[in-house]
């Protein structure tokens, strides 16, 4: 009997948002966990000592703790419309500035109450040197990478969104057009409205 993957989620959480996406588009059949972050089970943490989402154990029981990892698990196995060709060596660096250095900056963007050394402005401020580097990629096509959505596209949007919704009017209202297009056409796929229902 085949056993189905089991992913440990948090449903707003954007490393979990991407890994989701993935599983999505390759059409893998997936039991869905959602984790409590205030109340993780010991099952999970048995699994994953570092208790942080998304943890996917696949058919054989091999533990994949990296949400980008689970996204080329999913995608080796069945990739349609070709994300992980899409890409380019460029992707591997912008994925890596997102991870890193924006989602640090977004962190204390959103929580700026625990990080009084610097202002909400300032914190938002250092988040717009990457969404800059994003709107000026998208004014020449219409995803970052090519003209057709990338590995790179689904492993940056749902951390733009986060960033939208910390202050939305500023977001609706700032200079970057072509990247407020980019995020509501992600927005109003089917395939994201499929991945947030809640469980």
């Amino acid at each position: 009997m085949l056993i189905r993957p089991r992913l440990y989620t948090y449903r707003r959480c954007p490393y979990a948002i991407r890994s989701r996406l993935a599983l999505y588009q390759a059409k893998i059949d997936y039991e869905s966990i959602e984790i409590s972050l205030k109340d993780k089970p010991i099952d999970f943490l048995a699994l994953s000592p570092k208790g942080t989402v998304p943890v996917l154990v696949d058919n054989n029981g091999k533990v994949i703790e990296e949400s980008l990892e689970i996204m080329i698990w999913a995608l080796n196995k069945s990739d349609p419309d070709n994300w992980i060709l899409n890409d380019n060596n460029l992707s591997q660096e912008l994925i890596y500035e997102n991870d890193f250095s924006f989602k640090k900056n977004l962190d204390r963007y959103k929580y700026a109450d625990r990080f009084p050394e610097h202002s909400k402005e300032y914190y938002r401020a250092q988040c717009e040197l990457f969404i800059n580097v994003l709107n000026e990629k998208l004014k020449s096509k219409n995803y970052l990478m090519t003209e057709k959505i990338s590995l790179a596209d689904v492993a940056i949007f749902p951390f733009i969104r986060q960033f939208s919704l910390v202050d939305e009017d500023w977001f609706l209202n700032s200079k970057y057009r072509e990247l407020k297009k980019w995020l509501q056409n992600f927005i109003e796929s089917q395939m994201f409205k499929d991945v947030m229902k809640k469980n």
